[in-house]
């Protein structure tokens, strides 16, 4: 049986299992977690830590009065460690959480270890060394940080795609029929009214996704900072998931917002920027006209565009919905 030491702080001995934590362990003394867990974990981030360390607590044993002489002599360096070991245990990932106690054990007893800790002055270049391992790390923690960001934005821009499709889904396969059963008829024009505005909705909800996605794109510690407001630390990363999942689902259901509202506000001419190129009128048959499947698809094609560019930019969405209300001419002639 392979002994374990230096455990980090939610590990089991190798015999057994921690199963309140769902983690168990392997014969070569390695992590293997239950896929609910790591599944959980990649969502919601790791669990918090119930026994958090402090860097007095990774001191070698043996190393106590040169602990004391490192706080003497580089007392910054010594703070900027500490800070960042506490910053390390809400880390988003686990693995991040474990790759940066190691760092700092290893920072630290090399630190204690070096024989230039007893001169009477700091060193420049033991000093230089620590500054640049406290950069690295601090480098690390900045990057699981924009990943919890990254990763709740894409997770919440998928469960509100997955509502658009339900909500695109249940009138396009069971409308007839709820509405049948509710006693509910339809003539041709309402229902090509109510299906291109379900459409145009669903397509701005994916040009908002689509937005979202080319904006993320290299600005993920960008939004990290934002939401930090500026300064490391002040919220955890599993906090900044779980708020980028809400604004995920929130700039899917914008996109579809606006969409509807384009829709409306130029289908029923109350803003004539565009004159769309067929209505539901010319695609209907009815008296003196047997209606036109071309039209059909110039209506689709036309308020799929409006959607997804409403959806895609928002400026010109409210662009759009900000400009005087004006009448389509000859609408009442």
């Amino acid at each position: 049986m392979t002994s374990v030491t230096g455990l980090v702080p939610g590990e089991t001995s190798p015999q057994g299992s921690d199963t309140g934590t769902g983690v168990l362990m392997t014969d070569n003394g390695g992590r293997r977690q239950v896929w609910w867990r790591g599944m959980r974990e990649s969502v919601q981030g790791a669990d918090t830590e119930l026994w958090p360390e402090g860097l007095a607590d990774v001191v070698p044993g043996g190393f106590e009065p040169g602990y004391v002489q490192f706080g003497d002599l580089y007392p910054e360096q010594q703070l900027q460690l500490q800070l960042l070991y506490g910053a390390s245990q809400r880390a988003f990932e686990r693995r991040t959480r474990v790759s940066a106690r190691v760092t700092v054990v290893r920072v630290l007893g090399n630190a204690l270890s070096d024989p230039r800790l007893g001169d009477a002055k700091p060193n420049e270049h033991l000093a230089e060394y620590l500054d640049q391992e406290i950069a690295d790390l601090r480098g690390r923690l900045a990057q699981d940080s924009a990943t919890a960001v990254s990763r709740g934005l894409n997770i919440g821009l998928a469960m509100g795609s997955a509502a658009s499709l339900a909500l695109l889904a249940v009138p396009v396969l069971w409308g007839v029929d709820l509405l049948g059963a509710l006693g509910v008829a339809l003539n041709c024009t309402n229902r090509w009214n109510l299906l291109g505005a379900f459409v145009c909705g669903g397509v701005g909800a994916f040009g908002a996704v689509l937005s979202v996605l080319v904006r993320l794109r290299g600005s993920a510690d960008q939004l990290a900072r934002r939401q930090s407001n500026g300064r490391e630390g002040i919220v955890v990363p599993g906090q900044m998931a779980r708020s980028m999942r809400h604004e995920g689902v929130y700039r899917v259901f914008v996109g579809w917002i606006l969409a509807l509202a384009l829709y409306f506000l130029l289908s029923g001419g109350i803003v004539t920027v565009f004159e769309p190129p067929a209505t539901t009128t010319e695609i209907c048959p009815a008296a003196g006209s047997p209606g036109s499947a071309a039209a059909g698809t110039e209506f689709w094609g036309f308020w799929c565009a409006i959607g997804f560019v409403a959806g895609f930019n928002e400026r010109w969405a409210f662009g759009i919905l900000s400009r005087d209300s004006t009448r389509r001419p000859g609408k009442n002639a």
